[in-house]
């Protein structure tokens, strides 16, 4: 039997370094910058032209119900006289209920607003109807006004003139008739189509 030699040692395959490799960073991310205003007007417009088309709609459906912006509306008209109520004996400026006046033939309705009717149907309606009137005859004459219309000059199916009339005092505020009957003279907010009784 062979000898085992104990100054052998095992043959060892020798160690190699493996070289390190090196992770490539990335440089980083320059901060995210705002939009600029052409980015901004470009991305938004059309939901601005999307809005503005759905208003213009809805202000042409009901010419008298709203009061459209001032680049929509007609030149101001001022007027300045005494109001009688109308009738027999009326002046060339008089009052037909409260929402409506006569300026020689022509017939304005207030936009905005709806009052008892003078031909009523029951006591209270024709109660309400003269305090409207009343109302309404006492604000146009406390002094000059003025009226505007939306630039295609609407009429009602009655062929009233529709008209915003309302009076600029002088410290600069601004008395909108509409405003004022609907807190001193019993009216309601109008908006076109079917309108509520008063009995």
């Amino acid at each position: 039997m062979a000898r085992k030699r104990d100054n052998v040692v095992g043959f060892r395959k020798p160690f190699r370094a493996v070289p390190l490799r090196r992770v490539k960073r990335r440089p980083p991310r320059p901060p995210k910058r705002g939009l600029s205003w052409q980015q901004a007007w470009h991305e938004t417009r059309p939901i601005i032209l999307t809005i503005a088309l759905v208003t213009i709609s809805i202000i042409t459906a009901t010419p008298g119900a709203y009061e459209p912006p001032a680049f929509l509306q007609s030149a101001r008209e001022t007027i300045s006289g005494t109001f009688t109520r109308c009738g027999k004996g009326r002046g060339y400026y008089c009052v037909v209920d409260g929402d409506t006046f006569r300026i020689g033939k022509r017939k304005i309705r207030v936009v905005g607003i709806d009052t008892a009717e003078v031909d009523a149907r029951c006591p209270a309606e024709q109660v309400q109807a003269e305090q409207s009137t009343a109302a309404l005859q006492a604000w146009l004459n406390r002094g000059a006004f003025g009226m505007t219309a939306r630039i295609d000059n609407p009429y009602d199916r009655y062929g009233r003139e529709l008209r915003i009339v309302k009076r600029i005092e002088a410290d600069g505020r601004e008395d909108r008739l509409a405003d004022w009957m609907q807190t001193n003279g019993g009216a309601r907010g109008y908006l076109g189509g079917w309108r509520g009784g008063w009995c």
